[in-house]
């Protein structure tokens, strides 16, 4: 891996570790206010129940990334950022909300592709071809 996808890959890491960390404290805590608070996911039209489990899944998630080895988990933990990702983004649009509402899911998915597409090898899985 050379230095340049290096850097990409942990500042993206980074960045979306730290998106996924603060949304998730804000979730599990069940503020009103913020980024994926109480207020938000009301209006977005989901229970607060499920404010968090969100919290959870995305700590959870960012551990996962953040240590080494485990690259079946941390593929399990880049889908579900994903889904969540996508699944806010898709909620925003179908709420008619403004367009800026929605750039915080747009760029923590950015984040979440590009902390997968440069990871390193040893964070992949390698699959072993049998014929």
């Amino acid at each position: 891996m050379n230095r340049r996808n290096k850097i990409i890959y942990w500042v993206s890491t980074v960045w979306l570790a730290l998106g996924m960390l603060s949304t998730g404290i804000v979730q599990l805590l069940k503020t009103k206010e913020g980024q994926g608070g109480l207020d938000m996911i009301s209006h977005l039209g989901y229970p607060a129940y499920l404010l968090p489990f969100l919290g959870i899944c995305k700590m959870a998630g960012v551990i996962v990334l953040l240590i080494p080895r485990c690259p079946v988990l941390k593929e399990w933990a880049y889908a579900g950022f994903f889904f969540i990702m996508t699944g806010a983004l898709f909620s925003h649009i179908a709420s008619s909300d403004p367009w800026k509402e929605s750039l915080p899911s747009l760029l923590l998915l950015a984040l979440n592709f590009l902390s997968w597409y440069f990871r390193p090898s040893d964070r992949k899985i390698i699959s072993s071809n049998r014929s």
